[in-house]
């Protein structure tokens, strides 16, 4: 079936009202150019899942590509660094929840859902993020300021209604989120844009509106109006506070005596006392850190019931006329499947101990059987799609093995792991030689680190790519390695699905015969397909044995390579290796020099720190030194360099009680 041709039975399927189609797509068969083109043919909104936030970033901007008029936007978690609140009973040791937020990436979440309220063209491109709850779509769509040239309306009650947005004045340190009073105007940061919005007054009326530069405060367009909305998704009308608060302080006394009658008093005072002060605070600022654990109450929700996801503004506002993409589903199905288990595991040794009331429960991620639910129509994509979606899906699945390049797959070779690493060197100097790159995978995080070091010993220029490298600089680390800054990529298994990286002609799998999960019939195809981009694309596998996912993967892959050797020379097409533009970076990174970090001088810097002194600082200075400790913490995570990070962190919570 030719590709014109699948897209039109997606999409008629689609129109049809069928729930799961499955698109079997090898990689670089231009899977995401047909994901575009049945978006095109149904007119429909799309969400897009993807397993993990590099493939997502380069998701949203081939989509930005196809689509540069619609709401096309980005919806991953906001966290540059993460760590939940959790109780450890064995060392009676609480650790409470850290966070540090990623601006840009929170100005994108927020600009999916302001998007989603307000417009009909929009596609958001998430990571399985987007099932955890985020509050109540129809609260937040509640939460806006309408502003009109000639509307009767006050600076003061502007004001005021911009704090009950959460947005924070600030009258020196002008950011997304903020707003600064001007003489009779003010000025507005909107969380979800780059531009900030100017308000003059005229007594009791807006005089005018329109759009600035946030640095210059240069204008940019006359408005006529502008509706402004939140900068958090947690928000609370005060009659919600007030019918919550009762259920709150009920629940609070029947679970604090729970406490009392199995013998832990002092849980039960821990509760009461959390609970009192959260109380305390969301009555006066209308917000607490820890908000979403009383999200239920907040929603209208009864115990148990399903959370408001990202799903829910699209059915919000869309019904059952949107379309969800699962990409790379054999890893996307399985992680949305997992993510509640985990959540509940934590959040209960919390509830037994007092520090969370049973309510928490229910900030939650969607359990499966809820997320399947929600979505009315679902494509789910991959070269080796699950049992699960191919059964689902029945008689709708299609096939796309060919690519509009004519590159078939690569030549698979079997050699020994006898003086593995040697033949692997000898193999990425050969292509460096010709500018082409290198992927080699390895088994654990710390071998694929070992052999980076190994290799830039021999000045081999090498980089690694896992888990522990933070989201932004992995998309740097790919980037440089299509610019010829590195010649060979080490990596575990986020090596395997959606990257798409034309220069790469050879992968090398070490280990491929140590069964498990890394070297499974469906890690090995995908790992295979890294080198499927490029005409001269050739797989290694190191291993002393031919184990049954082997022979399995080999064998599938030999199949596709002869149909596509077939349909070659029965159409005469000359392969040609695909040809990509290098984009700069969805978001710039606070440093992604990974093979040139140097650890500062813990004690240095430990001295360098003791030495500022906050009680000779203006307020003006402090809030500007704060900005660059924070600027330079975020850097320090970056480079996983986490003592010197703590170190900074801890200044910046001195700098908090002058605040």
């Amino acid at each position: 079936m030719n590709k014109k041709r699948r897209r039109e039975v997606l999409s008629k399927e689609l129109k049809k009202n069928i729930k799961d189609q499955v698109l079997i797509g090898v990689t670089g068969s231009g899977k995401t150019y047909t994901m575009a083109q049945v978006i095109q043919r149904t007119q429909k909104p799309a969400l897009i899942i993807s397993h993990n936030k590099t493939l997502a970033a380069q998701l949203y901007q081939e989509m930005h590509d196809f689509f540069p008029d619609n709401a096309v936007t980005y919806f991953v978690s906001y966290y540059d660094y993460y760590q939940p609140e959790a109780y450890i009973p064995s060392t009676d040791t609480y650790i409470e929840k850290e966070a540090q937020i990623n601006d840009q990436i929170d100005k994108l979440r927020l600009r999916a859902t302001t998007d989603l309220l307000t417009r009909d063209d929009v596609i958001v491109v998430a990571s399985v993020s987007c099932i955890y709850n985020i509050g109540s779509p129809k609260e937040y769509g509640n939460f806006t300021i309408d502003l009109s040239v000639g509307k009767d309306y006050t600076l003061a009650a502007c004001a005021q209604d911009l704090v009950a947005l959460q947005y924070d004045r600030s009258e020196f340190d002008f950011k997304r989120g903020t707003f600064r009073v001007r003489g009779n105007r003010i000025d507005v940061y909107p969380a979800y844009h780059d531009i900030g919005i100017r308000i003059e007054f005229d007594h009791e009326k807006i005089a005018s509106l329109e759009t600035i530069d946030p640095l210059s405060g240069k204008h940019i367009e006359d408005l006529t109006a502008y509706i402004l909305y939140p900068s958090k998704h947690y928000l609370i009308a005060p009659d919600a506070f007030a019918r919550a608060e009762q259920q709150i302080q009920k629940d609070l006394l029947e679970e604090s005596e729970e406490l009392k009658s199995q013998g832990k008093d002092i849980e039960a005072r821990r509760l009461i006392q959390r609970v009192t002060h959260d109380m305390e605070m969301l009555r006066e600022i209308g917000y607490v850190n820890g908000i979403e654990n009383y999200s239920r109450y907040f929603d209208g929700r009864e115990p148990g019931a399903t959370p408001f996801s990202l799903l829910h503004y699209f059915r919000h506002r869309f019904g059952h006329d949107w379309t969800v993409f699962i990409d790379e589903s054999h890893i996307t199905v399985p992680q949305v499947h997992g993510m509640y288990n985990g959540d509940y595991a934590r959040k209960k040794v919390l509830i037994e101990h007092g520090f969370r009331l049973k309510a928490s429960f229910d900030n939650r991620p969607m359990k499966f059987d809820e997320f399947y639910a929600a979505i009315p129509h679902a494509v789910y994509i991959s070269a080796t799609p699950a049992d699960w979606e191919l059964e689902k899906a029945g008689d709708n699945t299609v096939e796309q093995l060919v690519r509009p390049t004519g590159i078939v797959d690569p030549e698979i070779m079997v050699r020994p792991t006898d003086n593995e690493v040697h033949d692997v060197i000898e193999e990425i100097a050969t292509r460096a030689q010709k500018g082409e790159r290198t992927l080699v995978t390895t088994l654990t995080k710390k071998m694929a680190e070992d052999l980076t070091a190994y290799l830039q010993e021999r000045a081999i220029k090498a980089a690694y790519l896992h888990s522990d490298v933070k989201t932004l600089t992995r998309s740097s680390i790919l980037q440089k390695l299509r610019n010829q800054e590195y010649d060979v990529l080490i990596g575990v298994n986020l090596l395997r699905e959606g990257l798409d990286l034309p220069e790469v002609t050879l992968v090398a799998i070490l280990d491929a015969d140590k069964e498990g999960f890394l070297r499974s019939r469906t890690s090995l195809i995908q790992t295979m397909g890294r080198a499927a981009r490029n005409v001269n694309g050739v797989v290694i596998l190191y291993a002393d044995k031919i184990t049954n996912s082997m022979k399995l993967a080999i064998d599938e892959v030999t199949r596709r390579r002869e149909y596509q050797l077939t349909y070659n020379k029965k159409h005469n097409i000359t392969p040609q290796t695909i040809i990509k533009k290098i984009r700069d970076p969805l978001l710039p990174t606070p440093s992604d020099e990974l093979d040139e970090q140097k650890a500062p001088d813990v004690l240095t810097l430990e001295r360098r720190l003791d030495e500022i002194d906050t009680n000779t600082m203006t307020s003006y200075d402090r809030t500007k030194l704060v900005k660059q400790l924070e600027r330079q913490l975020r850097s320090y995570v970056d480079d996983l360099n986490f003592e010197a990070a703590i170190l900074v962190r801890d200044k910046i919570k001195e700098f908090e009680g002058y605040r």
